[in-house]
């Protein structure tokens, strides 16, 4: 089976409450990542038509801030596919009353497809149909090769 990115591409939007907001009035980093883990699960199931563990945060790149009031936009999309795993990008945005976007935060997340005994199970295979989504797969590709070479480091270094 086959899909195309923007079968599961997700949008959430939040408007900042004092909730959210830490000791310096800006939006707190963990709500945010909190956000971001939602919107990557959502797009992972939406893909996989399956449950979905979040099995790593690859890179969760902070570029603004975010204040009281302010309409926060994630919007998230498969970058890439394994046999049962799937790269998630998540980006974050301040919407400005005008509907100007402001980008405050790049996230990429590996989510793997669960079956009914919680066991790892094959997802579709993505479908690229744009010069932006094949950009998106390429350095997805090296990411999941660094991902690699990384737990095989840190598996030398375990007593």
């Amino acid at each position: 089976m086959e899909k195309y990115v923007r079968d599961s591409y997700t949008e959430q939007v939040q408007i900042l409450s004092q909730s959210s907001l830490n000791g310096y009035k800006r939006l707190f980093g963990g709500r945010l990542m909190e956000w971001i883990d939602v919107v990557a699960g959502v797009v992972a199931r939406r893909h996989s038509n399956r449950n979905v563990t979040t099995a790593a945060v690859d890179n969760l790149r902070f570029e603004g801030p975010a204040y009281g009031n302010e309409t926060i936009v994630l919007c998230g999309y498969i970058t890439y596919t394994g046999r049962t795993s799937m790269e998630v990008c998540v980006r974050t945005y301040v919407e400005e009353l005008n509907g100007h976007k402001r980008l405050i935060n790049v996230a990429y997340l590996v989510m793997v497809a669960l079956d009914e005994n919680e066991r790892p199970v094959e997802v579709p295979r993505l479908v690229l149909t744009t010069e932006e989504e094949r950009r998106e797969w390429e350095a997805a590709q090296e990411r999941t090769r660094i991902r690699k070479e990384r737990r095989k480091a840190e598996k030398a270094l375990r007593f």
